[in-house]
């Protein structure tokens, strides 16, 4: 029971810093401005959360393009702290090795949980027709993900159908995501 708790928790706080290190490094790959004059909120919750590990990471290691891999090689580095913490508490069993492969996992199954909340996001505020930053920041966010499908699925009764064909394919690319994880750690 004490290992469950203490699993939920870590998790929990891995997800919201890592989470918010991938959301740094897709916000400045899609160029929305994230400083305090910008007037985005997100933005500056995401200094505030990742700055701490994400600055001397930079460096260290460089950019690619206009990737900034510092934030992703923390967001990696947190995944890696989280399930290495876990195999210690849980008697350093089995191989290390499976630590990293977790890790990668728990990255990948992180990006589509957060792409998933924000399309949710993005459909709810659509409904509500909110004109505020944040609505701006989201919309901007999903637009990608979303124009693919756009192009193929016309308007439905003036409906736009694309952010729930866009949650389906998330689901499913979540189901796969697990039934790779598995095969990965079984071949191991």
């Amino acid at each position: 029971m004490l290992y469950q708790i203490f699993s939920l928790l870590l998790e929990v706080a891995t997800s919201i810093l890592a989470g918010a290190c991938l959301l740094r490094l897709y916000m400045q790959y899609q160029r929305i401005p994230m400083s305090s004059r910008s007037g985005n909120p997100l933005g500056r919750l995401v200094f505030a959360l990742t700055d701490w590990l994400v600055l001397p990471l930079r460096r260290v290691v460089p950019a690619a393009g206009r990737w900034d891999m510092a934030s992703l090689v923390a967001a990696f580095a947190l995944e890696v702290a989280q399930f290495l913490l876990l195999w210690l508490v849980a008697g350093a069993g089995g191989g290390l090795f499976a630590v990293p492969i977790l890790a990668v996992f728990g990255l990948l199954r992180l990006v589509i949980a957060g792409m998933t909340g924000l399309v949710i996001v993005y459909a709810v505020l659509s409904w509500v027709q909110t004109q505020s930053p944040i609505s701006d920041v989201i919309g901007r966010l999903v637009a990608p993900a979303l124009m693919p499908i756009r192009r193929v699925l016309p308007l439905v009764g003036g409906i736009d159908w694309s952010p729930l064909v866009l949650l389906l394919l998330l689901q499913i690319a979540s189901i796969v995501l697990g039934s790779l994880q598995a095969s990965a750690l079984m071949a191991f």
